[in-house]
C-alpha cells in the first residue's frame, strides 16, 4: 500500500463534512462497501447516515478533491440490505488501488481508535489529541499514536537462485521472501541477518535496500531487502516456517500477489538476475 496519485492526507476533521465525502467504514476488521463484495463502491457520508451506519470519525485529506474518512463503527453481525462487508484482502483487485490504499490507511486508523479508546497506563477514558493524531489520557497525560510497526523483507539470493520459504498461513503453494519484525535495539540490517538466520540458517552479506510498503495487517511498514548468501545449509528452526528451498529463475513456484512488496521484490530480483 502507498499514498496515492491525487491523494492529499491531513488529519484535523473539518467542521463541516460534505454528504459526499467517502466514508471507509469498518465493523471490527471488516469494509462495509455498498453493493457486493465483488462490486465493492465505497460509499458517501450520506449512504452511511441513511443506513443508521455511524461511528466515530477520523479525517483522512482529500483525494482528488473529494474528503475521505475513516469510520470505526459498533460491531454489526450484518449489514444493512444494499451493502455488503468484509476483510480487506477480499477487496484486493475488486477496488480500484486508490480506494483499495485509502481503505487500507483507514484500517489501521480506525483499528487504533478501537484499541485505544481507554488509556493503557491508568484505564481513564482517552480524548482525541489537539492538532495531531494522537489519543491522550486527560488523567495521566499519555499520549498514544498510531501505531506502526517496522518489518524487514529479504530476499536472499545464490547467484541465479533464490531462497524462499511458505508459512502455514500462506496460500496453498505460495512461496515468498523472509520477513519478521525488528525488536527493540536493532537495526533494519541486525533484524535481516538474525531472521534468516532463526528462520532458515543460513549467513547472508551485507543487505541492499529495495523499497518500503505500508501493510494494514495490522499495521506494518515492510522495508524490502536483497541479501546476498554467505554461507550454511537450510535448515528451519521457526515452527512458523513450513518449507524453505532455493530455486532456480526458470522454476519458480507459485508467488504472492502482485499487489504486495514480496511479488514487486521477487520479480525486480528476478529482472535484475537475467539481464546479460
Amino acid at each position: 500500500m502507498h499514498t496515492p496519485p491525487g491523494f492529499a492526507p491531513a488529519h484535523r476533521l473539518p467542521a463541516v463534512l460534505p454528504g459526499t465525502a467517502l466514508g471507509f467504514a469498518y465493523s471490527g476488521t471488516r469494509l462495509v462497501v455498498r453493493g457486493s463484495v465483488e462490486s465493492p463502491v465505497i460509499p458517501t457520508l450520506a449512504e452511511l447516515d441513511a443506513a443508521g451506519l455511524a461511528g466515530d470519525r477520523h479525517y483522512l485529506g482529500e483525494i482528488d478533491g473529494v474528503p475521505c474518512v475513516a469510520i470505526a463503527l459498533a460491531n454489526i453481525e450484518e449489514p444493512p440490505p444494499g451493502f455488503a462487508m468484509a476483510g480487506l484482502r477480499s477487496f484486493f483487485f475488486r477496488l480500484p488501488d486508490p480506494l483499495l490504499a485509502i481503505a487500507a490507511r483507514a484500517f489501521q486508523i480506525a483499528d487504533w481508535d478501537r484499541s485505544h479508546r481507554y488509556c493503557g497506563r491508568c484505564g481513564a477514558r482517552t480524548r482525541d489529541g489537539d492538532g495531531e493524531r494522537a489519543k491522550e489520557c486527560p488523567s495521566c497525560g499519555l499520549v498514544a499514536y498510531p501505531r506502526v510497526s517496522p518489518a524487514m523483507m529479504a530476499l536472499v539470493t545464490r547467484g541465479r537462485e533464490l531462497l524462499l520459504a511458505r508459512s502455514a498461513r500462506f496460500a496453498s503453494g505460495v512461496y515468498s521472501a523472509l520477513a519478521g519484525f525488528v525488536e527493540p535495539g536493532e537495526t533494519i540490517e541486525d533484524c535481516i541477518r538474525r531472521e534468516v538466520r532463526e528462520e532458515v540458517g543460513v549467513e547472508v552479506g551485507e543487505p541492499v535496500y529495495f523499497a518500503s510498503q505500508s501493510w494494514a495487517f495490522p499495521h506494518s511498514l515492510m522495508i524490502a531487502y536483497t541479501v546476498e548468501y554467505a554461507g550454511g545449509e537450510i535448515r528451519l528452526d521457526d515452527p512458523e516456517i513450513e518449507d524453505a528451498r532455493w530455486f532456480a529463475l526458470d522454476a519458480l513456484p507459485k508467488l504472492p500477489p502482485s499487489v504486495s512488496i514480496a511479488r514487486r521484490l521477487i520479480d525486480a530480483t528476478v529482472e535484475r538476475l537475467r539481464a546479460p
